[in-house]
């Protein structure tokens, strides 16, 4: 049967295309489309990105904001979080409502606002709930907890009067050098994986009074791979079998639970369609795949058109097309949004494309604009806001999830909970020169233990600069080292940058034990096998560094399994259960 199934996939492209049924709406979507040109409904396809601030009316920024929106028509909007050089700046959540406002305001037809709300609107927006990574859910072992962050995360979104999420991440991480999903993935076995995705998404869609969007990425699966698809083309090199049974089994679940969209993947598969060809461009993987095999009828959104797996290969409005063709709904913030808009009128006139098929899509997406009130109210109520973020209890709730996904790997002779916290030194490595990686670690030790001896590392620094910082500290009995090491879109890499991991083996190469807490990737234990305590937190949020401290302390009980094997050092579900209260000597050169 499963033969079958694929081969029917594989012969898709052949297929003579069927004579498409007549296109059913409500009154709204009539109203709404009654009027539009072909630029009009083409235009209704496109994303485009936006920042969350509110600038000046007469800033140039604005303006093409109007001239998008206003005359370009575009469909709607994704936030992206802009960096400064000194990180990534979130959006302020009064800032981000009025100017959603002030665009729905402008728009004919009402906007549709997206974001990657990965770790609940935190990923994007200061002032709401910290959640961890996905994987530190898929640590806990408790979908209960993922169906909570869907309930918040879709709470916190509209009151920010953002109506779609681009979440959750349905990728099994199965491959440990993938350096763009791994703690975005919730594990590496399929159906845990599953049960995660399908949790978010009952929790998303539990309360119709702040009803969201919701979206499974990245089709057919981006788990195993080593490439990041913002630089490069990636490759899924997995038989017709294996993707039945791992990749896919996520995507099925997702459908079966009624995800609203699927977000494709800038991914080849061989196995499914040309070697060159990624997934968001190829109709054996979105139509024949996708929709026919699976069954999907909800909206497909493309992953950004403007990342390095499609543009190094294929022009903006080539790529736009070629999309449409596949089988997408919705065009992500191309390079270019006019040429995008351009190239694709250009095909309807010429016979590439038909109108029907354009209005197939448009449809979709002024029906999900309907499905969540879009036709009664655009605006966001700026005085509600307060009471729906930053909320005590819900704070809390996340810090507890970051404390249950604490795992601890390896524990040499009972290293941890320290016995002598104040004869220890603490190290942090951050990812970068002006990042807030550690300050929670680093209050929540001074909470603790006042002249604790305590270090800031950072990439930048040679290893001359290291080693002299190392120099300065006072006799330690042993060193706490806690390692930052998340996914950044564009890096390419996930690891300890610059010369933090050759100074962190030397420092392991002497005789006083280390204890080396991951904060982020979990297989940071594969470089450094000589540590003699590994604790992962499976994310670099502030509740993570918190929930590590307390870890160290012996304050909360650990009991998280691993939901990824780290290769050579331990398989998936392992974790040493320890119970907190365990008494400590708090005396030494550190103490108070």
């Amino acid at each position: 049967m499963l033969t079958a199934c694929l081969l029917a996939v594989s012969a898709f492209a052949a297929t003579p295309a069927k004579t498409p049924a007549p296109i059913k709406t409500s009154a709204a979507v009539r109203r709404w489309m009654k009027g539009m040109t072909l630029r009009d409904e083409v235009a209704q396809l496109v994303f485009i990105e936006f920042h969350g601030g509110s600038p000046n009316t007469r800033s140039r920024d604005y303006q093409k904001f109007v001239r998008l929106i206003r005359e370009t028509k575009v469909g709607g909007l994704i936030l992206i979080n802009p960096s400064n050089g000194r990180g990534v700046q979130k959006a302020e959540p009064y800032a981000l409502a009025a100017f959603l406002n002030r665009m729905q305001r402008i728009a004919k037809v009402p906007l549709l606002v997206g974001g990657d709300f990965e770790r609940g609107a935190s990923m994007r927006v200061s002032g709401t709930t910290p959640f961890p990574h996905a994987m530190a859910f898929g640590a806990t072992g408790d979908a209960s907890l993922t169906r909570f962050e869907g309930e918040v995360t879709a709470r916190e979104a509209r009151a920010l009067g953002v109506h779609w999420v681009y979440y959750p991440v349905a990728d099994v991480n199965n491959n440990p050098d993938n350096p763009i999903i791994n703690i975005r993935s919730f594990g590496e076995n399929p159906q845990d994986v599953a049960a995660h995705v399908r949790a978010f998404i009952e929790g998303a869609h539990s309360d119709k009074r702040h009803f969201v969007l919701t979206t499974a990425k990245h089709f057919p699966g981006h788990g195993d791979t080593a490439v990041d698809t913002h630089l490069n083309l990636a490759t899924i090199t997995a038989d017709r079998d294996r993707l039945e049974n791992v990749e896919l089994v996520p995507f099925r679940a997702a459908i079966d639970a009624g995800v609203d969209a699927v977000m494709t993947a800038h991914v080849a598969v061989p196995a499914l369609a040309p070697a060159d060809l990624p997934a968001t461009l190829s109709p054996a993987i979105l139509t024949g795949l996708l929709r026919e095999q699976l069954g999907f009828k909800g909206l497909v959104i493309t992953d950004a058109l403007g990342m390095g797996g499609i543009v190094n290969g294929f022009g903006t409005g080539d790529a736009a097309v070629r999309a449409l063709e596949a089988g997408a709904d919705t065009l992500l913030m191309p390079a270019d949004p006019d040429t995008a808009i351009k190239a694709v009128v250009a095909a309807v006139s010429n016979g590439r494309l038909s109108r029907q098929r354009i209005q197939e899509s448009v449809a979709k997406i002024l029906s999900a604009k309907e499905r969540i009130g879009l036709d009664h109210n655009r605006f966001t109520d700026l005085e509600a806001i307060g009471d729906v973020l930053d909320d005590p209890t819900v704070n809390d709730r996340a810090q507890e999830i970051a404390d249950r996904a604490i795992t601890l790997v390896r524990n040499s002779a009972g290293f941890l909970p320290l016995a002598a916290p104040g004869r220890a030194c603490y190290l942090v490595f951050t990812e970068g020169r002006y990042s807030t990686e550690g300050q929670a670690f680093t209050q929540e030790v001074r909470k603790r233990l006042p002249r604790a001896v305590l270090a800031t590392l950072d990439p930048s620094m040679s290893r001359q600069d290291i080693d002299e910082a190392l120099q300065k500290l006072p006799v330690c009995e042993s060193y706490v080292v806690a390692a930052f090491s998340s996914v950044n879109s564009g890096s390419g890499t996930l690891g300890l940058g610059g010369e933090l991991g050759s100074a962190l083996t030397s420092l392991m190469a002497d005789e006083k034990p280390v204890a080396l807490v991951a904060l982020g990737s979990p297989y940071l234990l594969r470089n450094y096998p000589n540590a003699a305590a590994y604790l992962a937190t499976f994310s670099s949020v502030p509740p993570s560094e918190i929930a590590a401290v307390k870890a160290l302390w012996g304050e909360i009980e650990i009991r998280g399994h691993l939901p990824v094997s780290i290769p050579g050092e331990a398989t998936i579900g392992e974790g040493i259960q320890l119970r907190a209260g365990r008494p400590v000597i708090t005396g030494g050169a550190g103490a108070k």
